[in-house]
């Protein structure tokens, strides 16, 4: 894992020690506007989203993408909510990942949806291994990201993803620089894992 400076209060506070590839992983908007990712880098985020598992090895996940300065990166930027569109310039790079929810018989593709998220977590991880970071995001346009790209039918957008270098708060709205700054929380175990029936706590 490349050297990859995680700011305080950022780092996750576990139970019990986590893989320090976990531990790092956030969702930072604060990104370094002159970070490059080379073309190996690039291609080593699909790899890992490539080698991720899915349902019957049914492989849904489809992503579109480019890095700063191609065209592609300014379409798929043009398809996020105007939140996002602000701060991810200074991006990298960025992807949509999208599902195949109908298989090649007309029929409905079970967890196309699911293997999505797999694979992006796999692409985020790898970055964050990389030394980037990966911002998974709900806020963008699925008509215009259709309409932009020829998405056909039986395809469903699900997840933007902005990828680039932690950078300075500077600039950033006074809302998104606050939650840049806040500590990272959870639910406690005790909320999340049961035993006997449900409600009853493992932890």
């Amino acid at each position: 894992m490349d050297d990859f400076e995680v700011p305080e209060g950022k780092s996750a506070q576990s139970s019990v020690p986590l893989h320090p590839l976990l531990a790092a992983r956030w969702s930072p908007r604060a990104l370094d506007p002159g970070a490059e990712l080379d073309e190996v880098r690039f291609r080593a985020l699909f790899e890992a989203a490539r080698w991720a598992p899915s349902w019957g090895n049914t492989q849904p996940a489809r992503f579109l993408a480019g890095r700063r300065g191609e065209p592609e990166f300014e379409r798929i930027r043009g398809t996020l909510s105007r939140g996002n569109r602000g701060w991810t310039e200074a991006a990298s790079a960025l992807a949509i990942g999208v599902a195949q929810v109908v298989d090649d018989e007309g029929e409905p593709l079970p967890y196309g949806e699911y293997g999505v998220a797999l694979a992006a977590q796999n692409l985020v991880l790898q970055a964050v291994a990389e030394g980037f970071t990966g911002h998974q995001m709900a806020g963008f346009d699925r008509d215009a990201v259709r309409a932009e790209f020829g998405v056909p039918a039986g395809w469903e957008p699900v997840v933007a993803i902005a990828i680039g270098r932690l950078g300075s708060l500077d600039g950033l709205p006074d809302r998104l620089r606050d939650k840049e700054q806040a500590p990272r929380t959870r639910k406690p175990l005790s909320e999340l894992v049961f035993r006997e029936r449900w409600g009853s706590s493992r932890y």
